[in-house]
């Protein structure tokens, strides 16, 4: 009786182990396996002599996340089987894969290399809040520490150089570094501003972005990466600084108001396009 009922037993737990088994089976959810974008390999820059540039400006831009072309670099805002945000894929290559390495944001010349403990840090704000005591009244203060989420990115800031090649005679522009923008939260959680969180080296981060599919809107099969986007420039953004003898931003010598900042904006991107326009003779 005895060696039916353990026999049962192992039939029962072999069954269930098997069923936990089967439920934690990868599924495939699709009518075929994704082989192109997890193995993209990155263009590589064609090489550029300094005797070959013969014109140069630093320019740095602001991407607003709220403008509707620039919603495939900002959601899905919680990651989904094939897609994630372009600050999901930051955040997990910088804290978990280790593969990028952020800079502070005392100065963009990446000068000043965070660990990965102070890159996290920077990735969240410590909040102060009330808990309950002995009597249900909210005095004992405790610190709280409220991790950054996609939901949280503003905008990113880049830095760009244009510069003319002449030996191939045209017009290149390569992104040197981008910054993602958090929301700065009060201790009772409420937005307080704006806050840059790191720098990242751009060179650098173009092998982590050719792996990461964005969203097409005409089709679900001709998805970009965040390689192609940047690279093909499908993207909106406004100019807040070009080099100058100063190293001041836009807001620092004109008015205050945005129409006054994006008509100056305008002007800087109108020299930019004269520029390679009076390079040629027609």
């Amino acid at each position: 009786m005895k060696i039916i009922r353990l026999t049962i037993l192992s039939l029962i737990y072999v069954g269930i182990f098997a069923s936990s088994e089967a439920t934690a089976q990868k599924v495939l959810d699709k009518p075929w396996i994704k082989e192109n974008t997890p193995t993209r390999r990155v263009v590589p820059y064609t090489h550029v002599r300094e005797a070959d540039v013969m014109w140069h400006k630093r320019i740095w831009r602001e991407i607003d996340l709220r403008e509707k072309i620039n919603h495939p670099l900002y959601f899905p805002i919680t990651p989904i089987n094939d897609r994630k945000s372009l600050f999901d894929v930051i955040k997990q290559s910088v804290s978990v894969d280790k593969t990028l390495t952020a800079y502070s944001t005392q100065d963009d010349e990446f000068t000043v290399p965070l660990t990965v403990s102070e890159a996290i840090a920077q990735m969240g704000d410590s909040l102060t809040i009330m808990l309950e005591d002995e009597w249900g009244d909210p005095t004992i203060p405790s610190t709280t520490f409220s991790e950054v989420e996609s939901i949280d990115i503003v905008k990113y800031r880049l830095k760009e150089d244009w510069f003319f090649d002449n030996e191939r005679s045209i017009m290149d522009v390569r992104i040197m570094g981008i910054c993602p923008f958090k929301n700065q939260l009060n201790d009772d959680g409420s937005v307080r501003g704006i806050k840059p969180i790191f720098w990242i080296y751009f060179p650098e981060a173009r092998y982590v972005f050719a792996n990461y599919d964005v969203f097409n809107r005409q089709n679900d099969a001709e998805r970009r990466t965040f390689e192609d986007i940047f690279w093909k420039r499908m993207f909106n953004s406004y100019i807040y600084k070009e080099s100058n003898v100063y190293d001041r931003e836009i807001i620092e010598y004109k008015e205050t108001e945005p129409l006054g900042l994006l008509l100056e904006a305008d002007r800087v991107k109108d020299d930019l396009f004269k520029m390679e326009h009076d390079l040629w003779h027609f």
